[in-house]
């Protein structure tokens, strides 16, 4: 038997909540991560100009930190505009709290390098553990944006659940064979664009499995 599509009644008030402008929502998730891939390009300069960022270690740790502090300002400022924290971006900044605190206690880039690892792993790990037992989990996520049948989100959430995979067998590659900086650069100028065009090419997929919206 296949399972029930997954709908949100727009009228029931536990589903609605303030709507983000699509540009406002890309500088929430996006900042951070210049943030990030600024303070390390800059640490010096950084140290040079505000000394207590210099008692955090090198560039990397000043990065570290400073991405810390801005993905707490997203996630408040996301709170805030919808009175929600999506899924992903909560889970993600947890990890990025417990990793990034382990980076600077013990002044060891390697937990912020790992990161993105457990991220893309345990997401994987979710959606396709998930189908195993039947759940097409991408749905509750997604189901405000797309109205989609029951295969068309088994079918989305096996691809994506392959793709966090694959996103976090390219970041151990990366870090453990290039160096910080390159790792750096990669994790905000590589993965963004290697994301939408996988997102992009979900399309017809997402196109042939849409239900038309009931008049």
């Amino acid at each position: 038997m296949n399972a029930p599509i997954l709908e949100r009644d727009p009228s029931d008030p536990k589903t609605k909540k303030e709507e983000v402008s699509p540009l406002l929502k890309l500088v929430l998730e996006l900042g951070p991560l210049v943030v990030f891939f600024f303070a390390n390009a800059r640490g010096e300069w950084l140290a040079s100009r505000f000394p207590t960022l210099a008692e955090l270690g090198g560039p990397i740790f000043i990065a570290t930190g400073l991405f810390m502090a801005a993905t707490a300002i997203a996630l408040a400022a996301s709170w805030l505009l919808t009175r929600s924290l999506p899924i992903m971006p909560l889970i993600s900044g947890i990890v990025v709290f417990v990793f990034g605190a382990l980076t600077l206690y013990l002044q060891d880039d390697v937990f912020i390098k790992m990161k993105p690892t457990i991220v893309n792993t345990l997401f994987g790990a979710i959606l396709l553990g998930g189908l195993w037992f039947g759940k097409s989990l991408l749905g509750y996520v997604f189901a405000s944006a797309f109205r989609l049948d029951a295969e068309g989100w088994r079918k989305l959430t096996f691809r994506w659940g392959l793709f966090f995979l694959f996103l976090a067998v390219v970041n151990e590659v990366v870090w453990r064979s290039f160096s910080t900086d390159t790792w750096v650069a990669f994790k905000v100028w590589g993965i963004m664009p290697i994301t939408l065009l996988f997102t992009f090419s979900q399309m017809p997929l997402i196109m042939r499995h849409s239900l038309e919206e009931h008049k």
